[in-house]
């Protein structure tokens, strides 16, 4: 994806901003949203100025929205997208942001998978309560899963 070089016409395979709404599955306000954050690199306007994508904005689309879902902020995105906008010379620093992502996304998979147990115990306390008709007894593991877990300094 190269901002610098403007199409004197647009090219065959290229989209336009509805296009790339309807393949990509998101609003045209969603995907301009994008640009004016600085998170679409690569987009360049044809001669009536209209801006003019490519299937590669569609992959990067569908990458922004799982580093989101991930928990990466806008901050850490617009750093991504400037280091990919200055090409193979920021490899290393791509890779080194999204291992500190990744170390993050693995941490609070930790945490949900452990808040998750608890869920899954309440719902065998209260299965186990509607099937018997009278509240069970809690175990000590119980009690120990529903207490939530230690922080660390």
């Amino acid at each position: 994806m190269d901002a610098r070089t403007p199409p004197s016409r647009a090219a065959p395979g290229a989209l336009y901003i509805g296009d790339i709404a309807r393949r990509s599955g998101r609003s045209v306000h969603t995907i301009r949203w994008y640009e004016a954050q600085g998170l679409m690199p690569g987009v360049v306007r044809d001669r009536g100025r209209r801006r003019v994508y490519s299937d590669d904005h569609i992959g990067w689309l569908d990458l922004v929205e799982r580093l989101r879902l991930t928990g990466m902020s806008i901050r850490q995105l617009r750093e991504y997208t400037v280091l990919v906008k200055q090409g193979s010379a920021t490899l290393r620093k791509r890779r080194a942001l999204l291992a500190d992502h990744q170390r993050r996304v693995q941490a609070m998979i930790a945490k949900w998978t452990e808040a998750l147990a608890l869920v899954d115990a309440k719902i065998e306390f209260y299965d186990e309560w509607v099937a018997k008709g009278s509240r069970p007894a809690v175990s000590a593991q119980q009690r120990a899963r529903a207490r939530p877990p230690a922080t660390r300094p």
